[in-house]
């Protein structure tokens, strides 16, 4: 791969060309890494345009390393002069910087095939503002529509991002590839007895044709907005908690800062020593996969050149892998998993493309319905995750369940446990996986937490 397109040789060329000036300046090895693209949105209220952007960017990082000494920096001027500069700083900085004999690239044999993917919509250069200002007008109009005490708006939005990324190295490792994103969101408004409810929909996806109608979005968005109005607050108790995707892949986010290599090796992370241990029900398996065609996560090699793969995290409870950059994986003597994550200026870290709890058997009203007095959680307030001890604590918004069925809606109360505890504690998994974000779930029951209300 990387020869395809006027352009992208010249990008290529020029990133080769310039790790070998590097390394006539002293640098033993060292990489790049270009991120360029287009980014376009619309915002209207009321039917009334709100907001309207776009923009371009194109940024090259440049790390070299001298032995075990390394630099990283940044810059969005190509000009020959500026780049000429920027390999003399690199290498001066690295100098001065601290040995550190787990630095360095990844091995040769651990490099990109170069395979292709499918992530990237050609549609995305081709769809105008018009037809982006009028989904998000039928998206707020449908949720206006959907029920009377809908009153007012946050407004409704389209957005789209076109990214190319290209990547080399001194082992004679590189490529491209190409990404396309679509979004579009609601946020309504609800008004009963004097008092204002809101909430929001939205849906995202990589290609064009897949992304949900604006009028089901709207409508969504109104229905999760109406379904607040009344809300109620309870007394403390503990009572079985079910989460909704949404709420759900919450949980999963806050468990991929717990796999991560960097927290791994950090000691920050309350599962550290855990590895091939259980750490959920047997319930639970957890793949991260870099490799889903059209996954928002998805592409061909990660910000080292390793090829993305799929990773097995968690298998029936068993915690079987981390998440791992090359340095992560060298500091805890295993393998890097191809999930090296960069902003150009920054160094690698190991982070999640596709990261999503297996479906279960289950459906959501199966899961509702044997709860026989629990609360449904729709919405999560806050930050109240410690990844070192596994404490967890945060605001909720949702549905209280009494026998079997949504009873009423709740609001201002707080859930409470253990994430150690929490996921040891799934009951039941939901065969609703929706992978609308890069970290997913279907919808989940555990067992019992504390719900503190007043």
């Amino acid at each position: 791969m990387g020869k395809k397109g006027f352009f992208m040789n010249i990008t290529t060329d020029i990133a080769l060309e310039l790790l070998e000036k590097a390394k006539k300046k002293g640098a033993t090895d060292g990489d790049i890494i270009i991120i360029e693209g287009r980014s376009s949105a619309v915002q209207v209220r009321l039917s009334a345009i709100d907001t309207i952007t776009d923009s371009q960017f194109k940024t090259l990082g440049l790390r070299l390393f001298l032995g075990k000494k390394s630099a990283i920096t940044s810059t969005s001027d190509m000009s020959p002069i500026s780049l000429e500069r920027l390999i003399e700083d690199t290498c001066n900085i690295a100098k001065l910087t601290a040995h550190d004999e787990y630095s360095g690239l990844p091995l040769p044999q651990y490099g990109a095939k170069m395979k292709e993917m499918e992530i990237y919509d050609e549609s995305i250069h081709r769809l105008p503002a018009e037809e982006m200002i009028e989904m998000a007008r039928k998206g707020e109009a449908a949720a206006f529509k959907y029920d009377k005490r809908i009153n007012n708006s946050e407004g409704g939005g389209f957005s789209k991002r076109y990214t190319h990324v290209i990547y080399a190295n001194t082992n004679s490792i590189y490529g491209d590839y190409k990404t396309s994103m679509f979004s579009i969101s609601v946020s309504p408004l609800a008004t009963m007895n004097g008092l204002m409810q809101r909430d929001h929909w939205y849906s995202a996806k990589r290609r064009f044709s897949e992304l949900d109608k604006p009028e089901s979005v709207g409508e969504v968005a109104a229905m999760r907005t109406v379904r607040r109005l009344g809300a109620r607050k309870i007394h403390t108790r503990q009572a079985p908690v079910v989460f909704d995707p949404e709420t759900a892949s919450s949980l999963l986010n806050n468990l991929c800062m717990a796999v991560s290599g960097y927290s791994i090796y950090k000691g920050v992370s309350f599962l550290v020593g855990m590895l091939n241990k259980q750490i959920a029900s047997s319930d639970v398996t957890i793949y991260d996969d870099g490799t889903i065609p059209w996954g928002l996560g998805s592409k061909p090699f990660d910000a080292e050149g390793i090829s993305t793969r799929k990773t097995i995290v968690v298998e029936k409870g068993i915690l079987t892998g981390y998440l791992m950059d090359s340095y992560s994986a060298r500091k805890l003597n295993l393998t890097s998993t191809g999930n090296a994550s960069r902003s150009p200026g920054d160094p690698p870290v190991a982070a999640p493309t596709n990261f999503y709890l297996s479906p279960g058997s289950y459906s959501p009203s199966d899961i509702i319905r044997s709860v026989d007095s629990g609360l449904y959680v729709t919405d999560l307030i806050g930050f109240g995750f410690n990844p070192v001890t596994g404490d967890y604590s945060r605001g909720a918004v949702g549905m209280w369940i009494e026998k079997g069925e949504p009873a009423y809606p709740v609001e201002e109360i707080t859930i409470a446990g253990n994430l150690k505890d929490m996921f040891m504690d799934i009951e039941m998994v939901g065969n609703d996986l929706d992978c609308r974000r890069k970290v997913c779930a279907p919808t989940i029951k555990i067992g019992r937490l504390t719900i503190a209300g007043h």
